[in-house]
């Protein structure tokens, strides 16, 4: 048995990381420290700790830890774990946004210029995120067609030139029509322009002009000319600051009741290229210093776009770790800047504020449709948790089910799950609902902390009053299941007749059904005596999403479990003939009752065939 107080006697007072398990040996916080001794102990003793760290060591049953060399050692272990693990106590983030980037192949021969939202380590350049797609499509035609890049995703060797030779938009690369050096000369010029060193480029853009005057090359001179112009112009648009650094990630915080927004700027060379914002719950006891650390570890862990400076408003206990760490990583000196007054404070503030107004926002489109469900649902509580079920079936056969969350006015894709009907045979819905509910609810008594949450205030069944009494028969059954277990326990009556009632309270969950129209569209909400309720048009929008949502999920999971049943063969069957070897033999016999008729020298000329396996399947 782990003994806390004995295990704490034995930490080392060596930097390193420490990694907290619940009893369920769940990993729910990992942290890093300079002295494991100092830090570890600080959990354990009766000083002031907030509420969030009060129940993570409440939790603790058992703790680990790893001892490196020094502190930034530590620092990228724990970002390794955390990202690993995503433990419940740490702070997380979570975004399903991919914003959009400008890459340049730089070690190719010839490098192109791009558009994606995908950035991986293979040497590129990588310039944005552009938090406004149209913003880097316009970006990228402006370097099309003011600089002579080849515009094709693979270079290769061509007969002829492709069409924006001949109209003047590219040197052609391919049919080895340009020198590399003057091809290159143009990509920096390009890295320049998206690092944001205008003066630069315009003043070698001067120097090229003279010199091709000079020459009489007036062409030329005029063409370098307009390209001066068109980057003047759009500099001139991008202008917002007076910051004389060229990359600058200026963020800020903001919180509320329910959340804190965490938005960050993109300052390159004066110039705002986006921004981004993370949402976190239940973070509002953290010290803004404490988000703000474990904020900047993740963002920038496996992140090519690292600025040389970060502007904050809280000095972080860990700064001189980080730099280190990114510095090292970028290659040259970060510096993790509290600017205190001018033109670097006004930047941070204005983060700020962005922030609280995004998060205004968000928390008003959100309580309004909260109250409204409060209201319509006449609950005593905001249903701030509710869950829908769809039942997904042809004739009683593949029955699986679909689940699907709204938390806080908002449809939670991530949250959805799937479950294959166990205990009904034939086609009956009612029947399969009252199973798959049952068994969810089952999830969440049983392990509060675990994949399905805690058990939501709200039920929408997808259907009328038959699935709305299918869906109460299973909180019915969830709630027997937990009285008899309760009436077994060994504890004292008054014990009993408490844990009784918190089951109960917990178990209170109103239920309501979608009804759908003769289009199969969502008509109404439907209570459990029939009455369809009054809902605004907002919210009747929204609940067709969540219906919508969920049928596809149960429908997707029907087809994969159809499909993969359609494609299953006599082969699957066999022990030693996996995907590769099917799909070999398939394709060279054509079927399997082919392979059926085949001799075992013919069977052995199939790649991955030994003779022993060709017995095996002439057996």
């Amino acid at each position: 048995m782990f003994d806390i107080e004995e295990e704490l006697k034995k930490l080392p007072g060596k930097p390193g990381v420490y990694i907290m398990h619940d009893k369920e040996d769940n990993i729910i916080y990992v942290g890093k420290a300079v002295s494991l001794k100092n830090r570890v102990r600080q959990y354990f003793r009766k000083n002031n700790k907030t509420a969030r760290i009060e129940k993570m060591v409440s939790l603790i049953d058992h703790f680990e830890y790893i001892v490196v060399d020094n502190e930034a050692e530590a620092l990228i272990l724990e970002c390794n774990l955390i990202k690993k693990n995503r433990p419940k106590f740490n702070v997380l983030l979570k975004d399903d946004k991919t914003y959009p980037y400008i890459k340049i192949d730089v070690k190719s021969e010839y490098p192109g210029v791009y558009y994606t939202r995908r950035i991986i380590n293979d040497g590129s350049k990588y310039f944005g995120p552009y938090a406004n797609p149209g913003a880097a499509k316009e970006m990228l035609d402006f370097i099309k067609e003011r600089y002579k890049i080849h515009q094709c995703r693979t270079l290769k060797e061509r007969t002829r030139p492709c069409l924006n030779y001949h109209i003047g938009r590219c040197l052609a690369p391919c049919m080895g029509n340009v020198d590399k050096d003057e091809y290159r000369k143009q990509v920096n010029e390009i890295i320049d322009l998206l690092e944001g060193k205008t003066d630069k480029v315009l003043k070698d853009l001067d120097l090229q002009m003279q010199e091709a005057s000079q020459k009489m090359e007036y062409e030329k001179a005029a063409y370098l000319r307009d390209r001066k112009q068109a980057i003047e112009r759009a500099s001139a648009k991008q202008k917002v600051s007076n910051i004389s650094e060229n990359s600058i990630d200026v963020i800020g915080i903001a919180k509320s009741d329910l959340e804190v927004c965490v938005e960050i700027f993109f300052v390159r060379g004066s110039k705002m290229i986006g921004r981004e914002q993370y949402f976190y719950k239940d973070l509002k006891d953290m010290e803004d210093k404490e988000i703000l650390s474990g904020f900047i570890k993740q963002y920038y862990f496996d992140n090519p776009n690292i600025p040389s400076k970060i502007m904050i408003r809280e000095e972080i206990e860990d700064r001189e770790a980080i730099e280190s760490w990114l510095s090292i990583e970028l290659g040259k000196k970060v510096e993790i800047k509290t600017p205190k007054k001018g033109e670097k404070l006004r930047f941070v503030e204005m983060a700020e504020n962005n922030a609280k107004v995004t998060l205004d926002n968000k928390e008003k489109d959100k309580s309004e449709i909260l109250l409204e469900l409060k209201e319509v649902l006449k609950m005593d509580i905001l249903p701030r948790k509710i869950e829908t079920f769809d039942i997904s079936n042809i004739s009683g056969e593949y029955m699986v089910a679909g689940m699907c969350v709204m938390q806080d006015g908002v449809i939670k894709k991530n949250l959805s799950r799937r479950f294959k009907i166990k205990t009904v045979y034939g086609q009956d819905d009612p029947k399969c609902m009252e199973e798959v509910i049952t068994r969810r609810l089952r999830h969440s008594i049983e392990n509060p902390n675990g994949g399905f949450g805690k058990l939501p205030d709200v039920i929408f069944a997808d259907g009328g009053i038959t699935q709305i009494r299918a869906t109460k028969q299973a909180i019915e059954n969830a709630l027997k299941e937990e009285k008899e277990k309760i009436m077994q326990e060994d504890m004292t009556e008054q014990d009993k007749k408490e844990k009784l009632e918190m089951i109960e309270k917990e178990l209170d969950i109103k239920v309501f059904g979608m009804v759908k129209n003769d289009k199969h569209q969502t008509r109404a909400l439907m209570d459990e005596n029939r009455n369809e309720l009054t809902i605004s048009e907002n919210l009747m929008k929204l609940i067709t999403r969540f219906q919508d949502t969920v049928h596809d999920t149960a429908i997707t999971y029907h087809r994969k479990l159809r499909d993969k049943e359609i494609t299953k063969s006599e082969l699957d069957d066999i022990k030693g003939i996996g995907k590769v070897k099917k799909q070999a033999l398939l394709k060279q016999f054509g079927s399997v009752e082919k392979i059926k008729q085949a001799s075992i020298e013919e069977l052995m000329k199939v790649k991955g065939i030994t003779k022993e396996l060709a017995e095996k399947l002439k057996k």
